[in-house]
C-alpha cells in the first residue's frame, strides 16, 4: 500500500456506450477523460460501444484482463430503456461489486434530478484487479459522479480512504 501523503497516478479506461455517439460527439466521454487527466490520471484506452451486452462485455474483458489497465469508467446504457443493458453487461464480470456506489449515486442523483434518479442503474465493482464504474451518458449525471464520488475515491490523497491506493503505480515528479 502506498503511504497516505503519496499520490497515485492510475491507467484508466473510458467507454462510452450508445448507439449514436461517435468520437466527434462523445462529449460524455470527452468530460471524463478530461477529468481524469486534470487530476493527475492517465486516459490509456478509449472505445464506443453499441448497446450489446456481448460488445459491452467484449470490450471490457480486454481492458480486465490487460494489466496496463487500472480503472475502467464507461459512460452510458445504464437507464432503464428497453435498449440499455450495460448492469445486465457488467454485473458478471465483477469479481465484488461496490454496492455503496449505486446508493451514493443515486443520492447524488437525485439531489439534481428528483425522482427519476430511481432509473439509473449506475454500478461498480471490481475485476481481476480493475476497477469498473458505470455512469448514465449525460454529461450532468458525469460531472456529479466524478465531482461527488470518484475525484475524491480515485484520489490517494483522500481520507479516511479511497480507492487509489489499491494501486502502486505513483504518479512520476
Amino acid at each position: 500500500m502506498n503511504s497516505p501523503a503519496e499520490k497515485v497516478s492510475l491507467a484508466c479506461a473510458v467507454l462510452t456506450v450508445s448507439n449514436t455517439r461517435t468520437a466527434g460527439d462523445d462529449t460524455s466521454g470527452n468530460l471524463l477523460a478530461e477529468s481524469l487527466a486534470q487530476a493527475g490520471h492517465e486516459c490509456v484506452r478509449r472505445d464506443i460501444v453499441k448497446s450489446n451486452r456481448y460488445e459491452i462485455r467484449r470490450v471490457l474483458s480486454d481492458w480486465i484482463a490487460d494489466p496496463d489497465v487500472q480503472v475502467i469508467i464507461t459512460s452510458g446504457g445504464t437507464g432503464f430503456a428497453h435498449d440499455h443493458g450495460v448492469p445486465e453487461a457488467v454485473r458478471p464480470l465483477f469479481d465484488r461489486e461496490i454496492s455503496g456506489f449505486e446508493a451514493l449515486f443515486r443520492q447524488v442523483s437525485y439531489a439534481e434530478i428528483g425522482s427519476s434518479a430511481i432509473q439509473s442503474g449506475a454500478l461498480a465493482g471490481m475485476a481481476n484487479q480493475t476497477l469498473i464504474f458505470c455512469l448514465p451518458g449525460s454529461n450532468n449525471a458525469c460531472q456529479a459522479a466524478w465531482t461527488h464520488i470518484l475525484r475524491e475515491q480515485l484520489d490517494s490523497t483522500h481520507q479516511p480512504c479511497n480507492f487509489a491506493t489499491l494501486f502502486r503505480k505513483p504518479l512520476s515528479a
